[in-house]
């Protein structure tokens, strides 16, 4: 069976909780990347940039078992490897100061000619909307067959957003409820699925003016919410991708976010 093509990028970082001295590999793409991985029906490549660091080597050495081609990670001798110092409140929600990140080695990025071979050949490709390169992949969006996931996290100006609508195949925003109705309204015009986390209360997703909910699953211990929506957005779209279920992928989505909460960081290693 041949398998389905996935790039995520770019975004590649280190996590460096206070206080534990803990360095835990993070960022959308990585994060994204490694659940994808799981799914043994998809040949997933990571494509970003780290410096030449300790950062950096913590990052590639924690995704070397993994089944994820890292040919792609550019190593930027002249910047340091994006890092957050993060934050944990006692219910193991994380938080920032203004001073946390670092993080100029992902700044202005312009993808080369192979970098975006590979993507044009692509089956799915994710990518964070705030992205230096965010603008170079959806060009080649409007050009190429592949599907494109974007994670458009906090963003809240939806009149903007609606732009990129024709164009993004999985839609994805952390919202609370309330915000739901640009979404419903967007599923109305544009084929697409519009999906909606609202972390412990559950996600909803649109498509062409259907609602779909699933309820969040439970977890009793929460050690910390870095990378759950990565988590999910794999999930969710992988599943999709393979089953064309909303549902399913919603509730596949939830499971692999809750295993997420368990333990620090955006994945095991």
């Amino acid at each position: 069976m041949k398998k389905i093509k996935l790039v995520a990028l770019p975004v590649l970082c280190a996590d460096v909780f206070d206080g534990t001295n803990e360095i835990r590999p993070g960022g959308e793409a990585l994060n994204f990347s490694v659940h994808a991985a799981e799914f043994s029906e998809f040949d997933v490549t990571l494509l970003g940039v780290i410096g030449d660091d300790d950062y950096g080597k913590c990052i590639m050495s924690s995704i070397a078992n993994k089944n994820i081609n890292t040919k792609y990670v550019r190593v930027d001798k002249t910047h340091p490897t994006a890092h957050n110092t993060t934050y944990l409140t006692e219910k193991g929600d994380r938080y920032y100061k203004e001073d946390s990140w670092t993080g100029d080695v992902l700044e202005n990025i312009v993808l080369d000619d192979a970098e975006t071979k590979l993507i044009c050949e692509s089956d799915v490709v994710f990518i964070h909307f705030g992205a230096s390169c965010f603008d170079q992949v959806l060009e080649l969006r409007k050009k190429h067959k592949f599907k494109l996931a974007v994670d458009f996290d906090v963003n809240r100006d939806f009149d903007k957003m609606e732009q990129y609508a024709p164009y993004v195949d999985f839609f994805m925003i952390s919202g609370k409820p309330e915000l739901a109705v640009y979404f419903k309204a967007y599923s109305n015009q544009y084929d697409g699925l519009f999906n909606m986390s609202f972390g412990e209360i559950g996600s909803v997703t649109y498509h062409k003016g259907t609602e779909y909910r699933v309820t969040a699953k439970k977890v009793d211990n929460i050690i910390d919410t870095t990378g759950c929506g990565d988590s999910y957005h794999a999930g969710f779209v992988c599943s999709y991708m393979l089953s064309k279920d909303i549902n399913a992928a919603m509730l596949t989505g939830s499971q692999i976010a809750a295993n997420t909460l368990s333990h620090y960081g955006g994945f095991e290693f």
